[in-house]
């Protein structure tokens, strides 16, 4: 019924402008309901264009696979070695281990365990594999706490008893001895309460905390690289094809500016949950003292211990990895870092290597190198044994690299390259930017946070990377008609739409939290709402502060201008 209801639209008004809206509110639709899966949903552009006659069946084809194609299949290759090998696993038991297993330390060591992985993993996967370590902490937790309850009890009960038969003992001179003295029984077992989970108020607390605080921290650690989560590299690409000329946003230049937000993000979410579910006494929380180490936090440290050493010595497939790992990272910083030369400039011809040159190349070598090592050992035969086949087997298999690989995400991707195609070539971004000029009296940093505000309530309902592909083009076209740089409302916006923290239908990190059944809606809303509000403030105080310089938004840039000259002509 969507399509037919609208059909009126271009069959009215038949003009390009009319039959791309149509495209695009179509396509809105069947993404902020799911009625479909948001892949087909993002193929509807496929088919529509071309009936329309808006673009070319060939030139709609050639928007859905793009160079962050690439950038992102390269960078599943890498991720799919680190969770082969279990070097994610390695990295956030130790993070821990340094952390300690005081409550709010824990929680502290969990979420930058959290944010470094979600920098390089998507939100999702990370909070998967971070999730069944922390739920086995807090298991143990639980059952030290009731181990504890059961103790004290027994404790109690019997020193209770011990006084009387001391109080009694002290009469017994001046009582008869024909008068029996009736001296009570030893206490039976106490019973432990079974109508609640959690031995103390205290321990469910910390259960909720711990839980909301992995996926908080899985969604600030996606905003640091242009890797991090689908809707950075959304932002990426359709600004690099909106504005060709402008050679500003690359992964040294984004990891610049949003490592800053990440921090200070990471900090003001752990403060706020400390408060909201452990209390504010962080002197406790920060105390180094061993002495103030109570049994369950003993016995936790013990069981993180536990897990890493099962994990044995490292091995040399997971030496491999993070060597491609670092050089990966590295390689992409010194591209074209900006503030010296990289190392692109040593090549003749110039614009030709990308991110994704860097990270296919990478990826596909981890396709060649073989898992096991080229020299043989009586150490490596032995953590080896259980290899069989082919001793030549790759460090990664095609297997391996299908399983992570979002396809899903890379149509939805494309579906939004051939929505901003569409608007640009049909002249719609210039109808919607004059329908936009009534605002223009409105200071930049206002149009940002109507923006921040409008997109992170939308994202609270509809999914992420729809939700920004239908604003990008908006906003874009504001910006050029009221003469502001469009990083200034671009990026921002890319950033407020991680933050659908307040539901377990905002993002799949929170479906993954909410299903271990530690949290309810009502402590999602309540912490998210915090979480929300601090992110859209830490956001456009980057912005208007080093967000300026790094960028030059004080400036409306010539390469704006670009979009509006091609749509004329």
């Amino acid at each position: 019924m969507i399509p037919l209801s609208l059909l009126p639209l271009p069959l009215i008004h038949p003009c390009s402008e009319s039959s791309c809206a149509y495209v695009l509110i179509v396509t809105a639709v069947y993404w902020v309901s799911e009625a479909v899966p948001l892949g087909a949903a993002a193929l509807v552009p496929a088919f529509l264009y071309p009936l329309f006659g808006v673009l070319k069946s060939s030139e709609v084809a050639s928007e859905y696979f793009k160079d962050t194609t690439l950038l992102l299949m390269g960078v599943i290759c890498l991720a799919a070695s680190i969770e082969k090998w279990n070097l994610h696993k390695r990295i956030a038991l130790r993070m821990v281990m340094i952390a300690g297993a005081k409550p709010g330390m824990l929680v502290l060591g969990f979420m930058c365990c959290t944010v470094f992985l979600s920098m390089w993993l998507s939100n999702t996967s990370t909070t998967a594999m971070v999730m069944p370590i922390a739920e086995a902490v807090l298991q143990q937790l639980i059952c030290t706490g009731i181990a504890d309850s059961l103790e004290d009890s027994l404790t109690l009960t019997i020193t209770q008893h011990n006084l009387l038969l001391t109080f009694l003992k002290s009469f017994l001179p001046i009582v008869p001895k024909q008068a029996p003295i009736s001296i009570p029984a030893p206490p039976k077992k106490p019973k432990i309460r079974r109508d609640s989970l959690y031995p103390t108020k205290r321990d469910h607390m910390i259960c909720k905390c711990l839980s909301l605080s992995i996926t908080y921290a899985a969604t600030i650690g996606g905003l640091i690289t242009i890797t991090g989560t689908s809707t950075n590299l959304i932002f990426a690409e359709q600004f690099n094809n909106r504005y060709p000329e402008a050679k500003v946003i690359n992964f040294g230049t984004w990891f610049i500016f949003s490592l800053p937000i990440a921090l200070i993000m990471l900090m003001l979410t752990w403060i706020w949950l400390h408060c909201l579910f452990l209390g504010c006494n962080f002197r406790e929380t920060c105390s180094l003292s061993k002495k103030r180490k109570t049994r369950r936090e003993i016995l936790s440290e013990k069981r993180i211990h536990e897990e890493y050493h099962k994990l044995g010595p490292i091995s040399y497939p997971e030496v491999v990895t993070g060597i491609f790992f670092i050089l990966m990272t590295v390689l992409w910083f010194t591209r074209e870092p900006g503030f010296v030369p990289g190392w692109t400039t040593l090549f003749e011809k110039k614009g030709y290597r990308t991110d994704a040159t860097v990270s296919v190349l990478l990826g596909f070598l981890l396709f060649l190198i073989p898992a096991r090592k080229p020299w043989p050992s009586a150490f490596s035969s032995e953590m080896y044994k259980h290899f069989t086949g082919d001793p030549l087997a790759p460090m990664i298999t095609w297997k391996d690299f299908q399983r992570l690989m979002p396809w899903e995400i890379v149509i939805l991707v494309g579906g939004g390259y051939a929505l901003a195609a569409g608007c640009k070539v049909s002249g719609l971004s210039m109808w919607i930017g004059r329908q936009l000029e009534p605002m223009s009296g409105l200071p930049p940093w206002a149009v940002t946070l109507l923006a921040c505000l409008l997109v992170s309530a939308v994202t609270e309902f509809a999914s992420n990377p729809a939700t920004l592909t239908v604003f990008l083009p908006i906003l874009s076209a504001l910006s050029e008609t009221l003469h502001i740089n469009p990083l200034h409302t671009l990026i921002p916006a890319t950033m407020c739409v991680s933050f659908g923290v307040m539901l377990p239908v905002g993002n799949p990190p929170n479906a993954i939290v909410f299903s271990y059944g530690h949290v309810q809606i009502s402590d999602m809303v309540k912490a998210g709402f915090g979480v929300n509000l601090i992110g859209v403030f830490v956001v456009m105080l980057a912005i208007m502060t080093w967000g300026e310089p790094l960028f030059h938004l004080s400036e409306f840039p010539t390469w704006a201008l670009m979009p509006n000259v091609t749509g004329s002509l």
